[in-house]
This record gives C-alpha cells, sequence and structure tokens, in this order.
C-alpha cells in the first residue's frame, strides 16, 4: 500500500480502480449511452472545478498571506518549486473546468439557453459566464504576470513588482467571483437562485 501512496499517479489510479469497484459492488447497471457520457462528463467538470477552486482558494488562503513569514533564503523553494507546479496545474484545471462544462452543457441541451441567460437556465448560465471570466483572468492576466514575477521573464525591478502585485489582485477577484460562481453551479441543480 505504501508503494501505491508514494506516487501521485498510482494513488489516483488506485482512486479509479476504488471507484469502479464501489460502482460494481453497489450494484449499479452501467448502460453507455449519452446519459451515461453525460454523467461521466459532469463528474470530469467536478473533478477539475475542485481542482481548480482548490489551488484558487490555497494561492489566497495559504500562499500568499504566508509569503511574508518565510524567510528570504526560503522563498526560492516555494518561488522556484512550488509556485510553477501549482501555477501548471491551476491553470489547466481552468482550462479542464471551462471545457468540460460547455460539453456538459452542450450533451444535455442547454448551453445556448444558459449562455443566453434564458429560463430556466439562467442561474447556470451566470455561473459559465463567470467561470469564463475567470479562465479568461488565469490564463491571459494571472499566468503572464505570475511568469514576471517568478522570474520566469526577466523584468525590471518594478515591473516584476508591479506583475506581482496584478496577479495577486486578479487572483482576490478570482476567489471573490468563485463565491457566486459556485453559488449558481449548485442553485441551477436544486432550484434556488
Amino acid at each position: 500500500m505504501s508503494k501505491i501512496l508514494q506516487s501521485l499517479l498510482y494513488t489516483v489510479i488506485a482512486g479509479v480502480v476504488l471507484l469502479i469497484i464501489i460502482v460494481l459492488v453497489a450494484n449499479q447497471p452501467t448502460v453507455m449511452n449519452h446519459a451515461w457520457g453525460a454523467f461521466v462528463m459532469r463528474w470530469l467538470h467536478v473533478v477539475s472545478g475542485v481542482m481548480w477552486i482548490g489551488l484558487l482558494w490555497y494561492f489566497n488562503f495559504v500562499q500568499i498571506p504566508s509569503m511574508p513569514k518565510i524567510p528570504d533564503e526560503q522563498k526560492p523553494a516555494v518561488s522556484k518549486v512550488i509556485a510553477p507546479t501549482a501555477l501548471f496545474w491551476f491553470r489547466y484545471a481552468a482550462l479542464a473546468t471551462v471545457a468540460t462544462g460547455i460539453l456538459v452543457a452542450w450533451m444535455n441541451g442547454y448551453i445556448g439557453q444558459a449562455l443566453g441567460l434564458r429560463q430556466p437556465f439562467v442561474a447556470i448560465g451566470i455561473g459559465m459566464w463567470i467561470a469564463l471570466i475567470m479562465a479568461f483572468n488565469v490564463w491571459f492576466i494571472i499566468w503572464p504576470n505570475q511568469q514576471k514575477a517568478l522570474g520566469m521573464v526577466e523584468v525590471e525591478p518594478a515591473a516584476k513588482a508591479a506583475a506581482a502585485r496584478t496577479a495577486m489582485l486578479t487572483s482576490r477577484i478570482n476567489t471573490m467571483l468563485s463565491v457566486p460562481m459556485l453559488y449558481m453551479m449548485v442553485a441551477q441543480q436544486n432550484g434556488g437562485l
């Protein structure tokens, strides 16, 4: 068991195997049809979203507030190792969340109504638009500025400081937007707007 848990890949594979076992034991007949495909896509959407918003909240609740408390000689461990890896998963989790969300809406036949904010898909439409704004922020504001702030792109010290501030403020905007976005996603499923 420790060999499985020492490898992230093996741990994820074990989670998928455990899921399959639970579904089989629960005696859930699976018919591979459109409804099953839409369900799997929704599950992938939720998994991607948990990673995206989890990392967003990690940056804002843990990393950003902790950086001033870290001694200068230890900061490269965060800025050169942890942050670039976390930002990789953050960017691609955002992309995966948006892509799977669009596919869920398309597979279930409400993408046009949701994006057009038409009844009865207003809540999910608002959530989708907020998520699109957040994903834009990730890819076109936060990431380019983080590359400068982390020294992945060489800029003058003043530009580096400005980029760090822009990335942080945009990340805070996304944290703020994540609250109504998550509410709208759940509200659509449960009829509460």
